[in-house]
């Protein structure tokens, strides 16, 4: 396998395909660097270099106790960045992957970067706080975490029923729904939970005032886990000149459902 040993220890597994441009990609909760096979397959196919790795604490990355707030995430990402030597890295970031990939340009800027994607993102903020009051209340992530706790893997099993809009008219298979399960329980169960805290406290504006280069932001307006109100639309409103797309009835996992679409979109605005 193919791993970077972080300065903090922690083994990152990636894998990296392909030739051309580079596309970095980052991952939603609580899934791994698998989710992107078929945004890889199709852009490595067509003459780019398509790289995904697994956060730390999730698929074959190490599981160290520490690290899972978003500046150490951010870190990991430079680092492989520099490990691998990748400029004009098209950096596109799932969910909470959004959050990495934005607080990475926020602390290391732009030098290395072509372009950003933020896919369902959790940008610019999740959470319910005083500045932020339509955010998602804060019983919501306890819920979560409550289910994680008393019982993983019928919590992510159940899951799967927002996740890809299951209630709301989408089909996804029952391998997908397989795969959707063994990715998530590879992951340690602290650092499931300890990025639940992370992805909803975190408050990615600042980074996104930073953002200076071209951008697409990619959301279904059905987005059930992570509504498009008050994440999408407000990050297309904060960076400049960002392209925003709306996929009308999209699930949060529009990757599936969506894919080809997508993989269209991402090859539309690589080839820009």
């Amino acid at each position: 396998m193919s791993t970077l040993v972080t300065r903090d220890g922690t083994a990152l597994y990636y894998k990296d395909w392909g030739s051309g441009q580079p596309v970095l990609f980052s991952h939603g909760w609580p899934l791994d660097a698998d989710m992107w096979d078929s945004q890889m397959e199709f852009l490595a196919s067509r003459g780019y270099r398509a790289i995904a790795y697994d956060r730390r604490g999730f698929g074959r990355s190490s599981q160290p106790w520490d690290g899972y707030d978003y500046d150490t995430l951010a870190d990991d990402i430079a680092q492989l960045i520099e490990h691998l030597d990748l400029q004009q890295v098209t950096l596109v970031g799932f969910s909470m992957g959004g959050g990495d990939v934005s607080r990475y340009i926020g602390r290391f800027g732009t030098e290395r970067v072509a372009g950003l994607v933020l896919l369902g993102s959790v940008t610019p903020m999740l959470g319910q706080r005083a500045d932020h009051p339509d955010g998602v209340e804060d019983s919501v992530f306890e819920d979560i975490k409550a289910g994680v706790r008393n019982d993983r893997a019928q919590f992510i099993s159940d899951f799967a029923t927002p996740f890809y809009g299951l209630n709301k008219g989408q089909h996804v298979s029952d391998g997908v729904k397989a795969h959707t399960l063994h990715m998530a329980l590879l992951g340690s169960i602290h650092a499931t939970l300890e990025c639940v805290t992370a992805f909803s406290q975190t408050d990615f504006r600042p980074d996104l005032a930073k953002v200076d280069v071209p951008t697409l932001i990619i959301h279904g307006d059905a987005d059930q886990v992570v509504p498009f109100d008050i994440t999408g639309k407000q990050a297309a409103e904060q960076i400049r000149e960002a392209q925003l797309k709306v996929y009308s009835g999209a699930p949060h996992g529009f990757a599936v459902t969506h894919a080809q679409q997508l993989n269209h979109d991402l090859l539309a605005f690589l080839s820009r």
